[in-house]
């Protein structure tokens, strides 16, 4: 049997804008930062009441994306895992990395709650694991009966990854407490900083040569995050905020 080959393009339906304004620090998988927040505001024509009809009695919802700052690079058939630690390779289909054939993503995301305004449809978002910006070209409801598979495993990730300590230096709390509150709340913003960076958001080949000390930054919003790892006894690592500005 043989099939001709045909083109498909698609449009986007929304843009979203994330407290992740910057690559690096995004989570490697959806909902593992519950405090990273975002919104989906819908394009015209979707931009109508009829289109989310009922959505408001969803929890979760699948959002298919675009991978938008890969889509000038080049896929391999074999890519690195970052949970692999960088140093096996796997097929591109064995993994979900960003550097595909189409560019396209997927994410499961909470769906907090949706905004009818004239002429606007905005879907408030939680967990997500998206960059600024990110051109969304679907949404389906997440459906607990038949997306929760019961016995399903991945045995190339068979557990989420470990937790890392996180503690904050005073400069870093006083920030918090002072001028980052008045726009963000320093709780929430606080918290968002701990899940993000508890998952070690490290290259995977920095984790192994990374020396105590060195300095990373990260943007989460507009606010710059400054933050060093330390060896603890047992050869256990934490990580410290030393500034956020």
């Amino acid at each position: 049997m043989t099939y001709s080959i045909e083109s498909y393009s698609v449009q986007p339906i929304g843009y979203i804008e994330s407290c992740f304004s910057h690559k690096f620090g995004i989570p490697r998988q959806p909902l593992l930062c519950p405090s990273a927040t975002g919104k989906l505001s819908l394009l015209e024509p979707f931009n109508q009441r009829d289109c989310v009809e009922g959505l408001e009695q969803v929890s979760h919802i699948w959002l298919t994306f675009i991978f938008h700052e890969h889509t000038d690079k080049d896929w391999k058939p074999k890519v690195r895992p970052p949970r692999l630690g960088g140093n096996k390779k796997l097929g591109v289909f064995a993994t979900r990395s960003s550097f595909r054939p189409n560019n396209i993503g997927l994410s499961v995301v909470k769906l907090e709650k949706i905004e009818l305004l004239d002429r606007q449809v905005v879907l408030y978002l939680s967990g997500i694991d998206l960059l600024d910006k990110t051109p969304i070209i679907d949404i389906k409801p997440y459906v607990p009966y038949a997306d929760s598979i019961s016995g399903a495993c991945n045995t190339i990730a068979p557990v989420s990854p470990s937790i890392i300590p996180v503690n904050f230096s005073n400069t870093a709390e006083d920030v918090l407490k002072n001028k980052v509150s008045k726009q963000y709340g320093s709780s929430s913003l606080k918290q968002l900083i701990v899940e993000v960076l508890q998952q070690d958001p490290r290259p995977a080949y920095h984790a192994e040569k990374s020396k105590e000390g060195r300095e990373y930054n990260m943007y989460l919003h507009d606010v710059n995050i400054t933050w060093f790892y330390k060896n603890e006894m047992g050869n256990n690592i934490s990580i410290f905020v030393s500034n956020i500005a």
